[in-house]
């Protein structure tokens, strides 16, 4: 059996991936795939509780990026390798460059301590394809203002620190621009729908 495909959806809080993710495994199901979707940090039950201290909690920096690898060897462990394995294709919803994003371009995360824990959990393992939604902090901070709910302690950092996380993001694209692929999310969902749709297409 063939190995299945593994697509990532990344960007800053407010940039709207999270509008295309149902999306796409519709879409894919539609070309008779079976999709597994599911986000990091979570995807699992231990995962879950991992997500709500790291969401929630106060915590060291380093203590902050282990405990975002943990809930990520479990989640590849339960969920996404045996998912692949079966042929199937799995869409998650942030990855590892959520964590060179956040941890890493937010928190400031030293890059080696980063790669140490990326090279142990998943050294064998990448994504087949990202996709990147990018948008000006401006916009991306309208939308979650819009949005009238109670925010996680990471949508609650000040300007500075999300222009850290964008910057980080497109530097990460620009090292990896074989896998991650850039989507403008300052434009309308159905152009940006077209877009992923296309760029899906292209690994199928």
């Amino acid at each position: 059996m063939n190995r299945g495909k593994f697509i990532t959806f990344e960007g800053i809080d407010g940039a709207g991936k999270s509008s295309h993710i149902a999306g796409v495994a519709d879409f894919l199901r539609a070309r008779g795939k079976t999709v597994v979707s599911t986000r990091e940090p979570g995807g699992t039950a231990l995962g879950e509780k991992l997500r709500e201290l790291l969401l929630h909690e106060t915590m060291h920096l380093e203590t902050e990026a282990m405990l975002m690898f943990a809930a990520r060897r479990e989640h590849l462990a339960q969920v996404i390798e045996p998912a692949l394995a079966r042929g199937d294709w799995v869409i998650c919803d942030r990855f590892s460059d959520a964590t060179y994003a956040y941890q890493g371009g937010g928190r400031g995360l030293d890059k080696g301590k980063f790669a140490q824990l990326e090279q142990w959990v998943h050294g064998h393992l990448q994504p087949d394809l990202t996709l990147l939604f990018d948008l000006p902090l401006s916009v991306a901070s309208g939308r979650i203002a819009a949005q009238a709910r109670e925010l996680d302690r990471f949508e609650q950092e000040r300007a500075d620190f999300h222009e850290r996380v964008r910057q980080a993001y497109l530097e990460r694209a620009a090292a990896a621009p074989q896998r991650i692929r850039v989507i403008d999310a300052d434009q309308s969902l159905e152009k940006i729908k077209n877009l992923v749709e296309e760029t899906v297409t292209n690994i199928c």
